[in-house]
């Protein structure tokens, strides 16, 4: 036995108990209820903000943490794609063998380390912090690990790791890159056409924060009211469009709280306008909006017809999204009426009304940049789903304008099988309906393709991808 006296052990760091971060703590509760409920970022994220910044207690919210934990919720899950190939590389097992909480604070600090101006220190620290806290010790020190190996390379660096060459594999490389799944990247690309700098371009815009847009419900508020407010600016093809250029809370601007203005993409209110815009023959009294929910597109229907002295039907199979209708449309300066019904099985006569809108429900691939989780979630089988209805619902517009009316059939995507696919089979079903030029009734809108339907595009008109065509029955 040897004679050197023992080494006096050193003393046990005391622990230390984590340090709670509202922001990041936010952040991640938003992320996971976009996980584990299929909630919506843009539904989930307002509430906890608002209760956050109610909190009278240390951790209340000023504008600076409200910004920051909208940046980490959405930027998070626009690049999610992105950073789940980084991560892959930094573990040592299939990420679907990842717990989804651990794989959430992985994501938010791999923004954190990828995709904001923050410190690497601070975003490891910090996001290891947010570990301990939700995760617990354990599974922190897994964190710790996995960012301390992402932060070895900034993001051009990591995708050239990650992604596939172009040459190999255009579509691939794309979807890893600007984060969008390959099936959406090949959808996208075959709608817009044209070469990669195109496409390149709608993937970079689909990831950008989208300004917030106004409108002023003509009769009810006006543009000039809107524009008085802090950082307002005038849309750029809507004449009732104002848009917010530094965010800001649009239920804050007294005429959205009192629901003579509203919050609304600026594609969706020239769906509106072209509609209104075009020529019918004979009288113009009924119009008819028969996918209504929400009511943004009836509130702005509701005021044009009223100028004219025409009345609007705002139809809306499910009751709840009926009632958000008729909270839109009220106080609408002309005479309309709220109904809850299938636009498949109408409880109208055929042929009732001068103008149709139908709006028809679709993947969402046209709004993206305000839901970026939609991408995740859609699968190239929704279409199948999706097809039936759609068709359904145009017929049902067609069968119900008179002869010399209009139609416009509208979707929040660019997809070929949710836009000129379902336009061209009901053509062949009605022989008596003709496409009419949607074009020269947006004369101030430049790029909107060969016509004679609209396509808009982020990239080129900064609103979502919204389609029209313009249907008219002819006999």
């Amino acid at each position: 036995m040897s004679d050197q006296p023992r080494r006096p052990r050193r003393p046990a760091k005391p622990y230390r108990r984590p340090k709670k971060d509202p922001v990041r703590v936010l952040a991640f509760e938003a992320l996971r209820a976009v996980d584990e409920r299929d909630a919506y970022a843009n539904l989930v994220l307002p509430p906890l903000l608002r209760k956050a910044r109610e909190n009278d207690g240390p951790e209340k919210f000023d504008a600076r943490d409200a910004a920051l934990a909208t940046e980490l919720v959405y930027g998070t899950l626009r690049r999610q794609g992105t950073y789940d190939a980084v991560i892959a590389a930094c573990v040592d097992r299939p990420l679907r063998e990842v717990d989804p909480p651990v794989l959430d604070v992985l994501s938010l600090g791999a923004h954190q380390l990828l995709g904001t101006r923050i410190p690497t220190h601070a975003a490891v620290s910090a996001t290891v912090e947010l570990a301990r806290v939700v995760l617990g010790d354990g599974r922190a020190k897994f964190v710790n690990a996995v960012l301390r190996k992402i932060a070895q390379d900034d993001l051009d660096g990591w995708l050239e790791r990650v992604a596939p060459p172009y040459d190999e594999d255009p579509e691939d490389h794309l979807a890893v890159v600007h984060s969008h799944p390959r099936w959406v990247v090949s959808a996208l690309w075959d709608s817009l056409g044209g070469g990669r700098a195109g496409v390149e371009e709608l993937l970079r815009a689909d990831n950008e924060r989208p300004e917030v847009t106004l409108v002023a419900r003509p009769g009810r508020a006006t543009t000039d009211e809107l524009l008085a407010e802090e950082a307002a600016v005038p849309g750029r093809w809507s004449p009732y469009a104002v848009r917010l250029t530094e965010g800001g809370e649009p239920g804050a601007v007294p005429a959205v709280a009192e629901g003579r203005a509203g919050v609304q993409d600026e594609g969706s209110q020239l769906v509106a306008l072209a509609l209104a815009a075009a020529p019918v023959e004979g009288p113009d009294r009924r119009w008819l909006d028969a996918c209504a929910g929400p009511g943004g597109k009836a509130a702005l229907l509701g005021a044009l017809a009223a100028e004219r002295g025409a009345v609007l039907l705002a139809s809306e199979k499910q009751p709840h999204r009926a009632g958000l209708v008729a909270k839109a449309l009220a106080g609408n300066p002309g005479p309309y009426q709220v109904v809850a019904a299938d636009g498949t099985r109408p409880p109208w006569r055929p042929g009732s009304f001068d103008r149709v809108l139908v709006d028809v429900p679709c993947t969402g691939l046209g709004a993206l940049r305000r839901r970026p989780e939609a991408r995740w979630r859609r699968r190239p089988e929704d279409l199948d789903g999706f097809a039936p209805l759609q068709r359904g619902l145009l017929r049902t517009a067609l069968e119900s304008v008179r002869v010399g009316g209009v139609v416009g059939y509208a979707t929040c995507s660019p997809h070929l099988a949710e836009t000129r696919a379902v336009v061209a089979d009901l053509l062949k079903q009605f022989p008596d309906a003709e496409l009419i030029d949607a074009r020269p009734l947006l004369p101030d809108v430049p790029d909107l393709g060969d016509g004679p339907d609209i396509q808009l595009w982020p990239h080129l008109h900064g609103t979502d991808a919204m389609y029209l065509a313009l249907l008219r029955r002819t006999a």
